[in-house]
């Protein structure tokens, strides 16, 4: 009657303690004689092939490639007495027949080999005869004749056939409160010893509780508690927001944009702004002074007031200057647009301001309140910021960024002194012309803003 007897991974020798699994040179099922390399590892130091010290039918596998395994851990099981051949006939390793003139002991005398730890147990388990082998490594096994051709039983034959486990001596004691720790690796020692992680802590995944190195390294990662996934809201992309995405998005693949930005004293412009709504009659807003900066800095620098015809492959400068501004609302982001504000004062641009506002509000605004415009004036001040980076209304050319007005310290005269600060920042189509320009429109736009006298200049 075949018995099934457990082949372990052996010692590598010098001090390497595990190995991995490289590549398997033999199947379940496949007829293996003594000393017959049947798995390649790779250690910290060379790949090698290790040989079975049995000869019989592989039943069972321990472990797939790429698998890293300790010293001592299964690596297969080998029906051994199954095949009746003299070549590959199984038979357990002892001692006495590897030595054959009887110099050596099975204790391991001289030419002893491995046995003492994988082979000298099988002797008394119903060997058959014939030389047997304790070692476990390419080039020390005995010589078993020719080379067996590669043959394969199915493993079903052995089902019902018990397995025979190899006695083996321990490879640690257990671990205990002031006792040694389940550790053979001096690797994961040394690891844990890196990281001052005491190893009494952990509770081995290798065979009878061994610690290994992925056990140190499930220590090392941070532990975080199991968060409840939460629910996903998804929201329609649609209405006021998908036109907004559309647009938007349309924007940046289109038009290679850039930003240029300067600070600028405004305190002068609010003193102005007090001024006319000191003597009474409609109050004139911010937004609708720096709009009024805007229609002059246009007719200074018109390339800003323009569209790329891309088809056309033309630059389509623009009369009017159809100013949008930016207004958020319970729907979202929209840009109304003040038609030919140009042509308007700030009174009248602060009432048209005002007028769109609550349309936008109330949600009333027409799609010919949206659509037409040549350039937007963005005022994300409002939202307590000092500045930003805006994305292009396509197919306008540029937008005009502004900051809140806040008091900071300022050198004014000469003299440090707190003043009324706000952030400009122009972003516009590259397209449409250089930072020349750029840089010229957004000067004049602070020049006006810090001395709103030289905007009468342009009235």
């Amino acid at each position: 009657m075949a018995q099934v007897l457990e082949f372990k991974l052996p010692d590598l020798g010098e001090g390497l303690t595990e190995a991995e699994i490289v590549r398997w040179l033999v199947a379940v099922g496949d007829v293996v004689a003594v000393d017959q390399p049947v798995v390649e590892v790779e250690t910290a130091k060379a790949t090698v092939e290790v040989p079975c010290p049995y000869g019989g039918v592989v039943t069972a596998r321990f472990g797939e490639e790429g698998t890293e395994l300790p010293v001592g851990a299964p690596l297969l099981t080998v029906a051994v007495g199954a095949v009746s051949n003299s070549h590959d006939e199984a038979q357990p390793a002892s001692a006495a027949a590897m030595q054959g003139s009887g110099t050596g002991s099975a204790a391991g005398g001289p030419g002893s080999g491995n046995a003492s730890g994988n082979g000298s147990g099988a002797s008394g388990n119903g060997s058959v005869g014939g030389s047997g082998s304790g070692n476990v490594l390419v080039g020390y096994g005995t010589d078993t004749g020719p080379t067996v051709r590669r043959r394969r039983i199915r493993p079903e034959a052995f089902q019902d056939t018990p397995p025979v486990v190899q006695a083996a001596p321990e490879q640690f004691e257990p671990s205990m409160p002031s006792g040694p720790v389940p550790v053979i690796s001096p690797l994961v020692r040394r690891l844990a010893r890196e990281h001052g992680l005491d190893l009494r802590e952990l509770t081995g995944s290798g065979p009878d509780g061994l610690i290994l190195r992925s056990d140190v390294e499930a220590a090392l990662r941070p532990v975080h508690e199991p968060v409840a996934e939460p629910t996903a809201e998804r929201v329609p992309l649609r209405g006021v927001r998908g036109a907004v995405a559309d647009k938007l998005s349309r924007s940046r693949r289109e038009i290679p944009d850039a930003t240029c930005w300067v600070d600028a004293d405004a305190t002068e412009l609010m003193a102005a702004r007090a001024a006319m709504n000191a003597v009474g009659g409609p109050k004139i807003s911010v937004i609708a002074l720096l709009a009024r900066i805007c229609t002059a800095a246009l007719a200074r620098f018109p390339e800003l007031n323009s569209r790329v015809d891309v088809d056309a492959r033309e630059i389509v400068r623009l009369p009017e200057v159809h100013l949008g501004f930016a207004a958020q609302t319970e729907r979202g982001l929209v840009v109304p647009v003040v038609r030919d504000a140009q042509d308007r004062s700030a009174e009248s641009l602060s009432a048209e301001f005002a007028r769109l506002t609550e349309k936008a509000r109330a949600g009333a605004l027409a799609p010919g309140d949206l659509t037409g415009g040549t350039f937007t004036l963005n005022n994300y001040g409002v939202f307590g910021v000092d500045g930003s980076t805006p994305i292009i209304n396509h197919p306008e050319a540029a937008m005009l960024g502004v900051g809140r007005i806040v008091a900071k310290p300022w050198v004014h005269d000469g003299q440090l002194a707190v003043r009324q600060v706000v952030q400009l920042s122009l972003t516009f189509d590259h397209r449409v012309c250089d930072g020349g320009t750029a840089g010229g429109f957004l000067r004049h736009v602070a020049d006006c803003v810090e001395h709103p006298a030289v905007l009468l200049r342009s009235l």
